[in-house]
């Protein structure tokens, strides 16, 4: 193994979450402390939901103990039944939550560029069961929001987005997370920006708040009225506090990931057989969630796998997002939907997309021997 390409001393994994000064977060918990108030909507829970009313540019938005709960509720206040139109290439929750409100899922293929769901699959996919369309931002990278809305329009159907990988999402100023009924923003360790464990709705319609906020707390109205059959979603205080003092840090880290963005783009765009995901798009604000790469193994020289294992033994832990598909999972292999020949492009990303190591804490040189790395495996095929 040459000199320059020996193992980092330390693992390199392909996120670290965003550690805030720890004074700060000392800080926040003395005022929890002091106020004795550890949930139920708590005053740091109620200032983190107005600071991001700010920062995703939404007119409402609703906390939540974590994404998927979230998700769950959003199809719970939308009053969802039959069958909902999604994307097999994303995170388990996606389907999951539909599972789990007796829906059936129904899988689109995908966009072979952006590796979204395919707008224009979707109506071929309709049936007189169908309710919504729960569509993904994979990456960050928007949908066709759009073409999306055009369908449901057509047809009565509601739309939520799955938005847990972005954060800060604008297309031309306006915040992802206004468009279709529901957003759904994921705060785990993982996401650019997180409290820990966490999420949360966002809306355009205030009664649609209200009902949500009403189903994330048992349905409780008020110490003597409970109105409807709820879930226990809330956020408590001590993750708002979190999320209070990594906001303050979003845009520096966001200003360091594009460095290595760029850093990334510039190293491997003449490596023959690996294509990165162009998210610095004309009108779009980027997340900065991941930096993911395709590798074409016949131009390429080796499998996506085949790199995957090799990055380990230089102790660089990269992530095959998403492999396997959700349409591959056994409690889903059976819907007719699930079938190879209806998701051939999502059955070619999940086989050739590979996350690269990528958060704030890493240097330009990190990402200059981490691409030097994947050459080195090419050339030794």
């Amino acid at each position: 193994m040459p000199k320059k390409f020996k193992p980092f001393h330390t693992p390199i994994y392909v996120t670290r979450p965003l550690l805030p000064d720890l004074n700060n977060v000392t800080e926040k918990l003395d005022e929890i402390w002091k106020s004795q108030w550890l949930t139920n909507n708590g005053p740091q829970h109620e200032l983190l939901e107005k600071e991001l009313l700010g920062a995703l540019k939404v007119p409402y938005l609703s906390l939540f103990n974590n994404g998927t709960i979230a998700l769950i509720v959003a199809c719970q206040s939308l009053r969802l039944s039959g069958e909902v139109i999604t994307t097999p290439f994303t995170f388990p929750a996606t389907p999951h939550v539909l599972t789990w409100n007796n829906i059936k899922p129904i899988f689109c293929d995908i966009d072979p560029i952006t590796m979204n769901i395919d707008a224009n699959r979707i109506e071929t996919l309709i049936t007189p069961q169908t309710t919504a369309i729960l569509a993904v931002h994979v990456f960050g990278t928007p949908c066709d929001t759009i073409k999306i809305q055009e369908v449901a329009d057509r047809y009565g159907l509601r739309v939520i987005y799955d938005a847990a990988h972005a954060f800060g999402v604008e297309i031309e100023g306006t915040g992802i997370g206004t468009f279709g009924d529901i957003s759904m923003f994921s705060f785990h360790a993982t996401k650019l920006f997180h409290t820990a464990e966490g999420g949360a709705l966002t809306f355009n319609s205030r009664e649609l708040k209200s009902r949500v906020d009403l189903l994330k707390n048992f349905g409780i109205k008020n110490e003597e009225e409970v109105v409807m059959p709820g879930i226990n979603g809330k956020m408590n205080e001590i993750q708002a506090a979190l999320g209070l003092v990594v906001l303050k840090d979003i845009d520096e880290e966001r200003r360091k990931r594009k460095v290595l963005y760029d850093t990334y783009k510039e190293c491997l765009k003449n490596v023959e057989g690996v294509t990165c995901l162009d998210n610095d798009k004309p009108g779009i604000k980027n997340s900065y969630q991941y930096f993911v790469v395709r590798i074409d193994e016949r131009a390429f020289g080796r499998s996506r796998d085949t790199v995957y294992d090799e990055m380990k033994k230089y102790n660089i832990f990269t992530r095959k997002y998403f492999y396997p598909l959700c349409s591959d999972y056994p409690c889903y292999r059976y819907l007719p939907s699930s079938e190879t020949a209806n998701l051939q492009i999502a059955y070619k990303a999940a086989g050739e997309v590979l996350s690269l190591p990528f958060y704030g804490g890493l240097s330009e040189n990190d990402i200059e021997k981490i691409c030097g790395i994947i050459q080195h495996i090419q050339k030794n095929a």
